[in-house]
């Protein structure tokens, strides 16, 4: 299961990445190397999110915050049911205090290092394949073939010196 999460991630964030690009009109060159790019950002947003450095250094401290603000919400939803006038109402401010207090309990240090292992693989891989595309440009103002837009050539917007009609000035239609 270890080797599915250690280079399926990576290999999904690439083929994402560089599909995502090619959605967007990129050639395919641009589009190939958003999609190396992407992997190799994905894999490294997955070492990240297994570490949790970040989770780690700031998790107690944003758990505490978290719990600090959801219980002054729960207080506060708690107390406006006292003052309700019709039961129902009362009710439903007493539910959504249980509720914002069951959310409350599950704001801890590693929960927090779980979301922020899950927005790890995709803000980098995302980033990654930005760089990617970014490097495609480059090598597309070289002149290299497959990293240049190809625009489509419409056969009827020119005309040979050598067509017949060339020598008068007749209109023909022109496609778009």
């Amino acid at each position: 299961m270890r080797n599915r999460l250690k280079y399926g991630v990576p290999i999904a964030a690439g083929l994402a990445t560089g599909g995502y690009a090619l959605s967007q009109g990129e050639d395919p060159g641009s589009a190939g190397l958003a999609a190396i790019a992407g992997g190799l950002g994905g894999a490294a947003g997955l070492l990240g999110a297994r570490n949790f450095a970040l989770a780690g250094k700031y998790g107690g401290a944003l758990a505490q915050k978290g719990q600090n603000v959801l219980g002054g919400l729960e207080d506060r939803l708690a107390r406006a049911s006292y003052g309700a006038k019709n039961d129902l109402v009362s009710d439903a401010l007493l539910n959504a205090a249980s509720a914002t207090g069951a959310v409350a309990n599950q704001v801890t240090p590693r929960n927090i290092g779980k979301v922020m292992a899950a927005g790890a693989v995709p803000a980098s891989a995302g980033l990654a394949g930005l760089g990617g595309v970014a490097l495609g440009g480059a090598i597309g103002a070289t002149g290299m073939p497959g990293f240049q837009q190809q625009g489509i050539v419409d056969p009827e917007a020119y005309q040979s010196s050598n067509m017949p009609g060339t020598r008068q000035s007749i209109p023909t239609l022109q496609y778009r």
